[in-house]
């Protein structure tokens, strides 16, 4: 068999808290999504090197005006956190919790590719969830941040199992540590069960890295060792959080992420060896930038798609995701046919709030993204376009005035939250150009903002955004179009497709 080149990040976007599995010859990963949905996404590779979409758990965590961005906050950097991907007789599991809901979720399917997702909700906060299926068929989940706990479930793992273990199981290092261990991962192999964490010292290299606990008894005593703490020569940022997997042949690998400030975290993948049943990650206490792994090379599927909105039903590639709960009855691709369409059915008091933005990530190191915008249903007071989405956003697109003349403009978050013009200029066409260019190379996260009348002719607006990777949304940027209004609902924006372009990729754009 002919092997598959490695390079570090293997995707170069943001896809946190990796969760992999092997099935047969193919590896599926689930990532965290928050407040983005359809949720937690379910990818597939088959040599961990390249991933494409083949399903997501979730259309909607919840139906709630918090989760429906009617509340004027929304949920972001809430919904779905950490997600824990398991394979047991033939039936997928994917748990997770929901900070903002308090509640510990488990999904299941018989095919993790096309299925549909049973779900069962357990009250309580699960924190950085892992299950775990033990080989005499109890069921487990191991979750904590700092103080690590275990709760039996049932055997279908639908609820708490009553008169089951529900304690403490131990305590993690305090002394010097800025993060306590969590981002769970369990596994019971050759006799040991072992517990996979991420912690972060506060002294010396401030960053993350990897530990695994490890035992002989489900309830220990743990043995505890630091098995990777690198950061691959990048701005001191450690790779971490993640677990372990193996090949047909039985080797193993380590997925991992690593965080790249505004583009997001985004996940590597290392070998694995063994020494004395400890697992060691890289070689030398370093993890490789590049490897070859004995798997078959695959054709690569973007992650980011260029597309036309050319559908025969109303529906959207897996690539795109909501800002929030869309409203299914605003939004087509029908209506019109080979354009999206958004119309506004409540007002917004900023692009961050407009309900039914349709979002793709960015990647690294740059990318772009344009679309032409026709204005014709849109109405006064309307703003549409294209944004640059996290906490401290850019948009450049069309504001129309309380008087129905139309202006180009730049925009930024302001200091109360709604937002502030960076630039405007009178418009008098019927459709435009958009465009937003972002660089993420060594973290320089700049974004830049043009408009056109003619798709050729290109004038910069506004000034660049410095993006920042912050909390209150805890995602990397995306690129959204968007559309609300600030006077009255009823208008419409039409986008006549999407198109993204990424100069590291061979195949810069591709139609979705």
């Amino acid at each position: 068999m002919s092997g598959t080149a490695v390079r570090n990040p293997i995707l170069w976007a943001d896809v946190p808290d990796v969760c992999v599995i092997r099935v047969g010859e193919a590896f599926y990963m689930v990532s965290t999504s928050m407040h983005t949905v359809p949720g937690c996404p379910i990818m597939k590779s088959a040599n961990l090197k390249n991933w494409e979409i083949v399903n997501y758990v979730f259309d909607t965590l919840e139906d709630n005006d918090a989760h429906n961005l009617l509340d004027g906050k929304g949920i972001y950097g809430k919904g779905s956190w950490a997600a824990s991907l398991r394979q047991h007789n033939g039936r997928f599991y994917v748990c997770f919790s929901s900070n903002d809901m308090q509640r510990f979720y488990v999904y299941q399917t018989d095919d993790i590719e096309n299925g549909r997702w049973e779900r069962s909700v357990i009250p309580g906060l699960h924190h950085d969830p892992s299950l775990l299926f033990d080989d005499d068929g109890r069921v487990f989940v191991i979750y904590g941040n700092g103080d690590i706990r275990i709760r039996e479930l049932t055997a279908d793992a639908t609820a708490p199992k009553p008169g089951g273990i529900d304690r403490l199981l131990f305590e993690t290092e305090r002394d010097g540590i800025m993060l306590r261990c969590e981002g769970c991962h369990a596994y019971k192999l050759n006799g040991y069960y072992y517990l996979f964490f991420i912690e972060w010292p506060n002294t010396g290299n401030r960053r993350r890295r990897q530990l695994v606990y490890r035992s002989r008894e489900l309830l220990g005593p743990y043995e505890r060792r630091v098995i990777l703490d690198d950061d691959l020569g990048y701005r001191n940022h450690g790779a971490a959080q993640g677990g372990i997997v193996d090949t047909p042949a039985g080797d193993w690998y380590a997925v991992l992420f690593q965080d790249h400030d505004a583009v997001g975290r985004i996940p590597c993948v290392f070998p694995v060896s063994w020494v004395d049943d400890w697992p060691v990650i890289g070689v030398g206490g370093k993890a490789p930038s590049a490897f070859e792994v004995p798997l078959p090379d695959s054709e690569p599927k973007p992650l980011v798609i260029s597309d036309e909105f050319d559908y025969a039903d109303n529906r959207l590639a897996l690539n795109w995701q909501w800002n929030h709960n869309p409203d299914n009855r605003l939004w087509s691709v029908t209506a019109r046919p080979g354009w999206l369409r958004l119309q506004t059915g409540r007002t917004a008091r900023s692009a961050e709030f407009a309900r039914n933005t349709l979002t793709q990530r960015t990647e690294g190191p740059s990318c772009s993204g344009t679309t032409l915008l026709d204005l014709s249903g849109m109405k006064p007071g309307d703003h549409a376009g294209l944004v640059a989405l996290q906490s401290h956003y850019g948009t450049v697109g069309i504001r129309v005035s309380e008087s129905g003349v139309r202006e180009v403009a730049m925009c930024v978050k302001g200091a109360d939250g709604g937002e502030e013009t960076a630039e405007r200029v009178p418009y008098g066409g019927s459709s435009i150009y958009l465009r937003i260019d972002c660089d993420f190379d060594n973290s320089a996260d700049i974004a830049r903002f043009y408009y056109s009348a003619d798709g050729s002719s290109w004038h910069p607006i506004g000034r660049p955004l410095q993006m920042k990777y912050t909390l209150d949304h805890f995602m990397g940027y995306r690129f959204g179009l968007f559309n609300y209004a600030t006077l009255q609902p009823g208008g419409y924006a039409d986008f006549d497709y999407f198109r993204y372009a990424n100069p590291a990729l061979s195949s810069h754009e591709t139609d979705g």
